[in-house]
C-alpha cells in the first residue's frame, strides 16, 4: 500500500494536525492491520514518505516501523527532508517511485498487488504496477475534479485553484490511475456516481464499494460509572455544564462548515436552551501560527461566539489527544447529546461510524458518504449543510424526543457492527482482489545477459539525432571515452528510430554498437554485439495494447496523418502532427480515455506523434534494464532532448539537456539538481555533463554550498 503524504505512524496519529493528516492516514493504518490479520494475506507493507524535520516527531524519520504481526510501515525518501504539503510533492514523486522500486528489488519476495491511496500515490502506483507487472488497486479518498467544481462554486477563480492546489496535475494523475487501475475501491456508491463519473476514464465495472471499518475495541458504548477525564477540560467553558452536548469533531477546515453550524446555534434560542455546543477542531498553541485556512476558520469561530454572545454555551478546547477521542464520543452519548458532521461534502464519514458505534445519534451532511451510513445504520438524520433551519430542526428532534434518541443510538451500535467492521472489510477486500487476473512478470532474468554487462556499475544513455550526433569532433572524443571506460560503464542508446534505422545511422557515424539498444521509443530492447532481443519486455508491454482501435479513433481527427508503414511497429503507432489543425495532446489523451484506450501519447519535435502501450516508454524501458543489470539509477547519466525523453530524465537518474535542445520540449522540465542544462551542443554537452557530475569518480550532483 502506498500513501505518500501526511504524517503516518502506528500510534497516536496526529489527526487534524493539518489538511494532509486527516482520515486517510487513519484509514491506511487500520486497513494494513486488518489485512495482516486476515489468514489469506502473508504480509502488508504500508509505504509512505520519510520526513526528517525538527518541527515534528522523530517517529516519521524511522525507515521502518512494525504495525503488528505481518504489517509494517516503510518510509521512503522523497524530495526535501522536511515536512511539506502534498501540493508541493508533485515534482518529487518520480524520485519516490525510483526509490520505492529500488527498495522492492532488494526484498526477498515481490508484492502480489500494489494499492495506492490518493492521487499522488496513484501516480507512483501506476509506475510500480507497470514496472513489476502486478495489478494496481486504487482508493481516491477525494478527487480533484469534484474539489475544483466545489471551489469554483465558492467563487475561486481557476487561476487561484491551480496556484494553490496544483489541480490540473492532480486531475491528470487521477485520469492516468483510472486508465491503469485493475480495481478502484470506494467507500460509498455516491463516490462512484457523483465523483468518479466526472472522469473520462470512468468505468463503474472496475469499481467496488467496500466501506472502511471501525475499531470496535476503541469505539463502544458508555460503561455506567466510567470516568472520562476530558469532561473536566470542557466544564469550565459552560454556565450549565449538565446540558446535553452537540459535538462537532473535525479539522479546522472551511469545507467542514463549522461556521454554518455556529450560525445555526447562535440564531436558535431553542437549540441554546436544549444543549451546549462542543467544537473539537484540531490542536493549537497559537491561532496566529497556524496555516491560513485553519487560522481563518478558528478566528471566525471566536468572532461568531462574540457576535452571537455564546459565552458559556460553546466550548472550543485548544488541545486533545487522539486517544481521548473515543471518550469524547462516549461522554457526549452519556449525556444524551448528538454528534453532527455539517461538512459541505464528506467523501465517507468515518467520524459518523465512530460516533454511532459509541451509541451517539448523528446528524450529517447529505452530500457524500453519510447517505450510505445513515441508510445502513438508521442512526440519525441527513441535512442540507447550507440550510441552517434544517440543521436546527434535525438537532432539536433528536435532543427533545427521547424515544427517537434511543432508537438512533441502538440502531447505530448494531448497524456499525453489522456493516462496518474491519474484519468484514478485509474479508470482502481479499475476495475482490482474488478475482484480478494474474499478470505478474518477474524482473529476474530468464534470458542470458552478456556477461560483461553484469559487472559494470554505471551507464550512459543517450538519444541519437541532434543529441549524440551533430558535432563530429565532440563525438570522436565521446567514443574515445567510451573505449577507455568500457570495463566500468555500459553504453546505451535510447531512440525513437526503428532498430534497423538506428543501426544504419550509428554505422554511418562510426558509433560502436551499444551494450543496450532501446529502440522505437522504448518498445524494443536489445543487448550486446549480438543484439539479443529481450522477449520478456515484449510480453510485458503487450498488456491491454490495441493498435487497431487507436488507428480507428485517430483517423477521425484533423491534422493527424498516419506515417509510412516503415515507421510503424507492432508496439508503436506513428503519425505526423500538424499543430495548426490537430487537437492538443491533452485533448487527444482525453479522447483516448473516453474510448477506454490505455496508452502513452508522445509528441516529439512538435511534429511527430507516437502512441505506445501504457507500459512502454524510454523511461520505463530504462528502469527495467537498470533492474536487470543491477545498476542503481543514481549511477545512470541520461542525455535527452525531446518530450519522449522526459520520463528517462525525471526521478533518480543524472540528466543532461545539451545546449542545442534547450528550446525544445524539455525546456519545461523543472530546474532541479539532477537535470543539468549544458552550455555545449550535441556530444560536447554530454562530455560537459560527465565532468559536471564527475561521472567516473564521485558520480553525484556537485555540492554548490
Amino acid at each position: 500500500m502506498i500513501s505518500v503524504h501526511g504524517l503516518i505512524r502506528g500510534r497516536d496519529l496526529e489527526l487534524g494536525r493539518d489538511a494532509d493528516t486527516g482520515g486517510q492516514t487513519k484509514y491506511v493504518v487500520d486497513l494494513a492491520r486488518a489485512l495482516a490479520a486476515n489468514s489469506d494475506v502473508a504480509k502488508v507493507d504500508l509505504i509512505t514518505r520519510r520526513v526528517v524535520d525538527p518541527a515534528i516527531s522523530d517517529d516519521y524519520a524511522q525507515v521502518e516501523e512494525a504495525l503488528c504481526d505481518g504489517a509494517r510501515i516503510v518510509r521512503i525518501d522523497c524530495g526535501p527532508q522536511e515536512y511539506i504539503a502534498k501540493e508541493q510533492l508533485w515534482e518529487h514523486l518520480d524520485s519516490f517511485a525510483d526509490n520505492l522500486a529500488e527498495f522492492l528489488a532488494e526484498q526477498p519476495q515481490a508484492p502480489a498487488l500494489v494499492h495506492s491511496h490518493y492521487a499522488d500515490a496513484g501516480y507512483v502506483g501506476v509506475r510500480i504496477s507497470n514496472l513489476l507487472g502486478i495489478p494496481l488497486i486504487h482508493t481516491g479518498h477525494s478527487l480533484g475534479r469534484d474539489k475544483r467544481k466545489r471551489l469554483l462554486a465558492r467563487g475561486f477563480s481557476r487561476d487561484e485553484i491551480e496556484r494553490t492546489y496544483n489541480i490540473e496535475r492532480r486531475i491528470d494523475a487521477e485520469e492516468d490511475v483510472l486508465a491503469n487501475a485493475d480495481l478502484v475501491i470506494t467507500s460509498t456508491h455516491n463516490e462512484i456516481e457523483q465523483q468518479y463519473a466526472l472522469y473520462n476514464y470512468y468505468d463503474p465495472g472496475r469499481m467496488v464499494v467496500i466501506p472502511p471499518g471501525t475499531d470496535l475495541d476503541q469505539f463502544h458504548p458508555y460503561d455506567h460509572g466510567e470516568e472520562i477525564h476530558f469532561k473536566e477540560q470542557i466544564e469550565r467553558f459552560f454556565t450549565y455544564p449538565d446540558k446535553p452536548l452537540i459535538l462537532a469533531l473535525s479539522r479546522p477546515d472551511e469545507r467542514k462548515n463549522i461556521l454554518t453550524l455556529l450560525e445555526a446555534f447562535g440564531e436558535s434560542p431553542e437549540l441554546q436552551a436544549a444543549a451546549n455546543l462542543l467544537i473539537v477542531a484540531g490542536n493549537r498553541e497559537d491561532i496566529r501560527d497556524m496555516d491560513d485556512g485553519a487560522q481563518h476558520v478558528l478566528t471566525n469561530v471566536l468572532i461568531y461566539i462574540d457576535t452571537y454572545d455564546l459565552y458559556g454555551r460553546v466550548a472550543v478546547p485548544k488541545q486533545h489527544r487522539a486517544d481521548e477521542v473515543p471518550g469524547i464520543y462516549r461522554m457526549t452519548a452519556a449525556g444524551q447529546g448528538v454528534f453532527i458532521n455539517p461538512a459541505l461534502t464528506e467523501p465517507f464519514g468515518l467520524t459518523l461510524l465512530e460516533a454511532a458505534a459509541s451509541g451517539l445519534p448523528v446528524v450529517a451532511t447529505e452530500n457524500g458518504g453519510p447517505v450510505d451510513i445513515i441508510r445502513n445504520c438508521r442512526c440519525g438524520e441527513l441535512v442540507d449543510p447550507l440550510d441552517k433551519e434544517q440543521i436546527t430542526e434535525a438537532l432539536l428532534r433528536l435532543l427533545s424526543d427521547s424515544a427517537a434518541w434511543q432508537r438512533a443510538s441502538k440502531n447505530g451500535i448494531a448497524g456499525v457492527r453489522e456493516h462496518y467492521s474491519w474484519s468484514t472489510h478485509a474479508k470482502t477486500y481479499v475476495a475482490k482482489v482474488r478475482g484480478l487476473s494474474g499478470k505478474a512478470l518477474p524482473l529476474s532474468s530468464e534470458q542470458p545477459m552478456p556477461r560483461n554487462l553484469r559487472y559494470r556499475d554505471r551507464m550512459i544513455v543517450t538519444d541519437l539525432d541532434q543529441n549524440l550526433l551533430g558535432d563530429p569532433k565532440a563525438l570522436r572524443k565521446f567514443i574515445e571515452l567510451l573505449r577507455e571506460q568500457r570495463k566500468s560503464m555500459s553504453f546505451a542508446v535510447a531512440t525513437g528510430r526503428r532498430i534497423d534505422s538506428a543501426l544504419a545511422l550509428m554505422k554511418k557515424n562510426e558509433i560502436p554498437t551499444p551494450d543496450i539498444l532501446i529502440s522505437s521509443l522504448g518498445t524494443r530492447i536489445h543487448y550486446g554485439q549480438g543484439l539479443h532481443e529481450d522477449d520478456l519486455w515484449a510480453d510485458h508491454i503487450d498488456h491491454e495494447w490495441s493498435p487497431r482501435r487507436i488507428r480507428q479513433v485517430m483517423s477521425r481527427l484533423p491534422g493527424i496523418e498516419l506515417q509510412d508503414k516503415r515507421e510503424q511497429t507492432g508496439y508503436k503507432v506513428s503519425f505526423f502532427y500538424d499543430r495548426a489543425e490537430a487537437p492538443t495532446i491533452d485533448e487527444i489523451n482525453t479522447l483516448l480515455r473516453q474510448e477506454e484506450i490505455t496508452a502513452n501519447v508522445l509528441l516529439s519535435f512538435g511534429q511527430f506523434l507516437d502512441i505506445l502501450p501504457s507500459r512502454a516508454s524510454k523511461g520505463q524501458a530504462l528502469r527495467y534494464v537498470a533492474q536487470r543489470l543491477d545498476i542503481v539509477l543514481d549511477n545512470i547519466l541520461v542525455a535527452g532532448g525531446s518530450g519522449a525523453d522526459e520520463d528517462m530524465m525525471r526521478g533518480n537518474t543524472l540528466a543532461v539537456v545539451v545546449e542545442n535542445r534547450h528550446h525544445e520540449e524539455l525546456s519545461l522540465l523543472p530546474e532541479v539538481d539532477r537535470i543539468y542544462f549544458a552550455g555545449r551542443r550535441h556530444a560536447g554537452g554530454i562530455l560537459e555533463a560527465i565532468e559536471h557530475y564527475d561521472f567516473f569518480g564521485a558520480c553525484k550532483v556537485p555540492d554548490t554550498a
